[in-house]
């Protein structure tokens, strides 16, 4: 049950970045509904058709923040000017801890990665090199 795997996982952060994660798992379920969600890499991550190797969104806390990564966000448009690069495909954004989390702006970002998801499969690894290339030089 996803609820249960979620609380299992905020009971080991702190109450600022539980609030903060919990928001954006409202925001991320609100986006795309059809997303199943459990805790695999050591964090919330919501994929499609149990195909956790290739999920859309994720959610981590580091000492910093409260993050929302997609795996392959290099292919979203980023409106916002809010993610930042990570390996890879990978773009995250960055939520301080309790921060208001900006509901529509996240599902939105989310929706734009589920649309996106069977191009990036189609063409992962030109994807992979083209961004590695831009911003791994």
């Amino acid at each position: 049950m996803p609820g249960a795997a979620l609380e299992e996982y905020l009971s080991g952060v702190d109450d600022a970045a539980a609030g903060t994660l919990r928001a954006l798992d409202a925001a991320v379920r609100t986006g795309a509904p059809e997303l199943e969600m459990a805790i695999k890499y050591r964090m919330p991550t919501y994929t499609l058709d149990g195909r956790w190797r290739y999920w859309v969104a994720a959610l981590s806390v580091t000492k910093d923040a409260v993050n929302l990564r997609f795996l392959w966000g290099v292919l979203l448009d980023d409106p916002l000017h809010v993610l930042r690069p990570g390996t890879s495909t990978l773009m995250t954004w960055d939520f301080p801890r309790g921060a208001t989390v900006d509901a529509a702006a996240v599902a939105s970002y989310v929706r734009d990665a589920l649309a996106r998801r069977d191009h990036f499969l189609a063409h992962e690894e030109e994807i992979s090199a083209a961004a590695r290339a831009k911003y791994h030089r």
